[in-house]
């Protein structure tokens, strides 16, 4: 007749179970080393993105703050390159919503820095209602909202009083 199992026998010995644990502890700290490397990595692209635009900004100040009704006078090649420095702009503001979602100063700086450009968004949304589809959900409904509070509306798409 054999024996009752013990407890040891049923499940390992001790050994074996803090092995176990051990184990598990391991993978669940790779799990966390890895998406601290995602976060760390998300966040200095932001930043390397964000320098870009910077620098982008420092080199062309009549991109950077703007009188809109002189660039369209300037003719195509002037109206394209603002754009892409718009569009520049919109991606860098993007990256740094989706690294730094949580630190407001971020968010400051580009609203700061949105306000010279919304006629130009607000013209170009009219005539491409496709042109803010380009960038994620955070930045397109960043830009409307923005839009919205400066009371800046077509069919005129001026600045209003904030």
């Amino acid at each position: 007749m054999a024996l009752p199992a013990t407890f040891w026998q049923k499940f390992g010995t001790l050994a074996q179970m803090a092995q176990a644990t051990v184990a598990l502890l391991g993978f669940v700290a790779v799990l966390l080393q890895v998406n601290e490397i995602r976060s760390n990595n998300r966040a200095v692209a932001a930043r390397q993105a964000f320098l870009a635009y910077t620098d982008l900004a420092f080199k062309n100040p009549k991109f950077s703050a703007p009188d809109y009704a002189t660039i369209k006078a300037g003719g195509r090649d002037t109206l394209v390159q603002y754009e892409s420095f718009v569009s520049y702009f919109l991606y860098a503001c993007e990256e740094t919503f989706n690294a730094f979602s949580d630190r407001r100063e971020w968010l400051a700086s580009c609203d700061y820095d949105l306000k010279p450009h919304l006629p130009f968004l607000c013209e170009k949304s009219q005539a491409e209602p496709g042109y803010l589809a380009t960038y994620g959900d955070v930045a397109r409904d960043w830009v409307k909202t923005s839009l919205k509070t400066a009371s800046v509306m077509p069919p005129d798409c001026k600045l209003g009083k904030t």
